[in-house]
């Protein structure tokens, strides 16, 4: 399949990229698979700047727009402590992902994440005027 020419020039300007980031010295690029409430989800990160995609989302997320790729956080890496955006997923609202800020530490052997953060509960879209904890726990799995 072709693909138009825009979507082949971000692909090449974003492999070049790649590559010069990994001969930058400390910029180099980190990739691992963790394991986050029965999908698998791929770790990567360059410095201190952290995203956490789907590489294998659940079945159930597919109905909220969730596939590989769809990220659910980004944010930074200061010391062993994450902070950063979540995304909230409702098979309501595909696409359309609620954002809010998360924070927590990174356990001592460096193989699990866990991130807690308040988010509006929102039903069918709509906000409820409630508020919830969300936790969501990383743990890592292999290297992707």
């Amino acid at each position: 399949m072709k693909l138009p020419i825009f979507e082949t020039t971000v692909r090449l300007v974003l492999q070049i990229l790649i590559v010069l980031g990994l001969l930058l010295p400390g910029a180099a690029i980190a990739d691992s698979c963790w394991d986050h409430n029965g999908s698998i989800m791929r770790l990567q990160a360059q410095g201190n700047q952290r995203w956490l995609s789907y590489e294998v989302p659940r079945n159930v997320l597919r109905n909220a727009g969730v596939h590989s790729g769809t990220l659910l956080f980004n944010g930074t890496k200061n010391g062993n402590w994450y902070s950063g955006t979540a995304r909230v997923f409702s098979k309501f609202c595909p696409g359309n992902p609620l954002e809010y800020f998360v924070e927590g530490p990174v356990r001592g052997d460096q193989l699990q994440v866990t991130v807690r953060g308040n988010r509006e509960v929102f039903n069918r879209c709509q906000p409820t005027g409630r508020y919830t904890t969300d936790t969501l726990v990383f743990t890592y799995s292999h290297d992707c």
